[in-house]
């Protein structure tokens, strides 16, 4: 059974709530998918350090090699006992976090700001850019996106960024691909772009969402999740390999991961905590009410599921 943990900090929030994005508002429970809660796992609250400061997005490489970033140069570390302070050299604000290995970790955010973790020390990299950065992701050390801000598309070769794609006025908000040759990236207006190692298209999921974030399991296995721009309800997007359907929620929902087909996790906003087990979506009672902003889990059946969002008690 996975133990299931939230770590909990005064939190701004993952992109969609940056500035020039839309501001959430708190919202009900999730109803469209199964809200049968019973014998759940509970969640753990943790304590961080330096609990003021904002925490935007968690990853990780193990359940002993964690890592959780977000507002005024925060990053933090886990170490399977402890979270630490890591010196991240500055104030920016950090707003995704992705690595290839426990000593290959870059972190993106405000300013074109892009840090590269060797394992001993956090350093700046030359992005090129001053826009404000959202997602990050990587086939491989030297394969590594970053999206962001009118629509950038930064490209990492392991030697240097370089910008391969301007969107105009549109926000990318999350990366992920299966491979250097099926890579998705979504964003608001219901941007759904796919690269296919020669070329960006734009696939036709149809609809104006805001869509936050995109991960999959395979070619054939991709999830995306956001808010819907009619009403204030959430919606998960489903890419089959073929075409994409919808399911919509209550709450709109910021950030989905898994570790397979079969055990995946959303969260968002109003304490929003959803599991898919490869057919259902089913609601899980996390006991809080506040806005989660990232979900990370380890492999394994036993391996823990970390969440971050913003600072609230839990339910009496």
């Amino acid at each position: 059974m996975k133990k299931l943990l939230v770590l909990f900090v005064m939190l701004i929030g993952c992109t969609p709530m940056i500035t020039g994005c839309t501001t959430p508002t708190k919202l009900q429970s999730p109803t469209s998918p199964s809200e049968s809660t019973a014998g759940s796992p509970g969640w753990i609250l943790v304590n961080p350090p330096n609990p003021n400061n904002d925490l935007s997005a968690i990853w990780g490489t193990s359940s002993s090699d964690v890592f959780a970033v977000g507002g005024l140069g925060t990053i933090l570390h886990y170490n399977g006992k402890t979270w630490s302070n890591m010196s991240s050299g500055g104030t920016n604000w950090f707003y995704a976090v992705w690595g290839s290995s426990s000593s290959d970790v870059f972190v993106v955010g405000t300013d074109g700001t892009i840090l590269h973790y060797n394992g001993q020390e956090w350093s700046n990299m030359t992005s090129g850019s001053s826009d404000l950065l959202c997602g990050v992701w990587g086939s491989s050390s030297s394969d590594v996106f970053a999206v962001g801000k009118d629509g950038i598309i930064l490209h990492y070769n392991g030697k240097a960024w370089s910008n391969i794609y301007s969107g105009g006025n549109n926000w990318f908000y999350g990366v992920w691909g299966s491979s250097s040759s099926d890579v998705f990236i979504v964003g608001n207006n219901g941007i759904i772009l796919h690269y296919d190692g020669k070329q960006w298209t734009n696939m036709p999921a149809g609809g104006t969402d805001l869509l936050y974030a995109v991960w999959g399991s395979s070619a054939s296995n991709v999830f995306v999740v956001g808010e819907e721009s009619v009403g204030n309800g959430g919606i998960i997007m489903h890419y089959d390999g073929k075409a994409w359907t919808n399911t919509s929620t209550a709450n709109a929902l910021e950030c989905v991961y898994g570790n397979t087909a079969s055990d995946i996790f959303s969260v968002g906003f109003g304490g929003t905590i959803l599991h898919y087990d490869g057919g259902t979506w089913t609601t899980m009672a996390g006991g809080m009410t506040n806005d989660l902003s990232g979900v990370w889990e380890g492999e394994g059946s036993s391996s823990p599921v970390f969440v971050v969002g913003t600072e609230v008690a839990p339910l009496q």
